[in-house]
């Protein structure tokens, strides 16, 4: 199965963006939803009319692939918002709330090793959520 990235991000209109990191295909969305279901239409799209004009395209399109969304730091605390609070991400992350913010806000960018830290507290909060049963 082939791997695809795809990137995430807010754009200056508000919206949102996602890009595959090495194909051609991009979609745009009010939400991250949004832009991800407009690039995935896209492909298939070109996956159909690549077949009715009788062209070639790449032939992992035809294949079993998976997309791994990608968000950078801000456009994921900023889609986020509404569900994780500062305090919520602190105790989850150690990330102190007004650093928390300034990711937000794009005033300041983590450091490699920082949004590693928060991507590895969502991570393992997932982890624990699939594993409960009502």
């Amino acid at each position: 199965m082939k791997r695809l990235t795809a990137t995430i991000e807010k754009a200056s209109d508000g919206g949102y963006g996602v890009y595959l990191t090495n194909e051609m295909f991009s979609g745009m969305g009010a939400t991250p939803s949004e832009a991800k279901k407009d690039m995935i239409d896209s492909i298939r799209f070109y996956v159909t009319t690549c077949r009715e004009d009788g062209h070639h395209y790449p032939k992992w399109m035809d294949e079993d692939y998976q997309i791994v969304y990608q968000f950078d730091t801000q456009s994921l605390l900023r889609y986020y918002h509404g569900i994780f609070t500062k305090a919520a991400l602190q105790r989850l992350t150690g990330i102190n709330q007004k650093q928390l913010s300034a990711y937000e806000a794009g005033t300041s960018r983590p450091r490699p090793a920082q949004a590693r830290k928060i991507e590895s507290a969502l991570h393992s909060l997932g982890e624990e959520l699939v594993s409960i049963v009502l």
